[in-house]
């Protein structure tokens, strides 16, 4: 009875993993916009990996074409039928991400902002001494105005631009 009572609850466990398994699988294939190839990327990409690291990337034309081949190498099915629509659908879908005039508008208002309002509390070496990802700049900058900083919201993002530009992360000496 005993020996019967744990079969029964290790194929509950196993037939569980599979359905919740397969469910992954399922939701995954969901997160990649529609569009001309959209299904071939679903068919032929998210059988490997997660929809989310082809939406995270932004590559070029020339780029995808190159991501596209090496996962052809290291083993994709993607028959030449559907390389051209699979690749034009990459590229037209997550294209490169151009910072340009806008990025560095922000960046010259939180230059603004900075000078404005968090020098008016401590002296901007306090900041260059400090170097943060941007999720530690907007950390920093969410504690400030915890503390009693006035940064409106409207300001925020532009001020962690600022912030994550000129005090980054830097290289190790070594």
């Amino acid at each position: 009875m005993r020996d019967t009572t744990l079969k029964l609850l290790l194929l509950a466990l196993v037939s569980g993993s599979i359905i919740a398994a397969s469910a992954t699988v399922g939701a995954s294939k969901q997160d990649l916009p529609d569009g001309p190839g959209a299904e071939i990327a679903r068919n032929r990409c998210t059988t490997c990996h997660e929809a989310d690291l082809i939406v995270s990337q932004r590559l070029s034309r020339q780029g995808w074409t190159r991501e596209v081949e090496k996962m052809i190498r290291w083993g994709a099915v993607v028959p030449d039928a559907e390389k051209e629509r699979l690749i034009d659908y990459l590229s037209a879908g997550f294209p490169v991400r151009k910072a340009g005039a806008q990025q560095a508008q922000s960046i010259e208002r939180g230059k603004a902002v900075f000078e404005q309002r968090c020098t008016v509390c401590h002296e901007s070496d306090l900041t260059e001494q400090q170097r943060l990802t941007r999720q530690g700049w907007t950390r920093e900058v969410e504690k400030m105005i915890r503390w009693g900083a006035v940064v409106p919201d409207s300001d925020k993002q532009a001020l962690i631009d600022y912030l994550s530009a000129g005090f980054g992360l830097r290289p190790l000496k070594k």
